[in-house]
């Protein structure tokens, strides 16, 4: 018997995503690594806070269901745009969902935004972040002090991308 291949699409977050997206974080440090400036636990109103005010809010599916989401937290048309809120379901991890979403968020960038680069940034604690960031391309471009959510120092590692072909 053949094993069906996993099937992912993605379409625009909309508001009856956010009950399902509010549940991905499983603790505090999931939070703070894909919302730093959201508090625990994740609500509903805060996501529509942050996709209100940001751009390009999308949902990744796998096999029909809402299994990740992501949107853009800076964009300068022409330029770059700052991927955020990174999320993937509990259930759908280590099944290639966030490399998927990111993808597709790069392909939105340029031709929505026409970007030549992507920029992200991850906690250092969140080593699978970094290593999934790396294996796509980002290259680190600068580390900025923060503070963690029990006020501790914690560095904010920023990733480049060139979404532009190459030469």
């Amino acid at each position: 018997m053949t094993q069906n291949p996993l099937q992912f699409q993605h379409r625009p977050a909309s508001a009856q995503d956010l009950d399902e997206v509010v549940r991905f974080p499983q603790d505090a440090d999931e939070l703070f690594f894909a919302y730093p400036k959201a508090s625990w636990p994740l609500t509903v109103g805060q996501l529509a806070a942050a996709m209100a005010e940001r751009r390009g809010s999308t949902v990744a599916l796998l096999d029909g269901r809402v299994a990740g989401f992501a949107n853009f937290y800076q964009w300068q048309h022409g330029d770059y745009c700052a991927l955020g809120n990174v999320m993937v379901a509990p259930w759908a991890r280590r099944q290639g969902v966030a490399q998927y979403l990111i993808e597709a968020m790069e392909r939105l960038a340029i031709e929505q935004y026409k970007a030549r680069l992507m920029k992200v940034s991850c906690f250092n604690a969140n080593a699978g972040g970094l290593l999934l960031y790396s294996r796509l391309g980002y290259q680190p471009s600068g580390i900025v002090e923060r503070l963690g959510p029990d006020g501790r120092r914690v560095a904010l590692v920023q990733l480049d991308k060139s979404l532009e072909p190459a030469q």
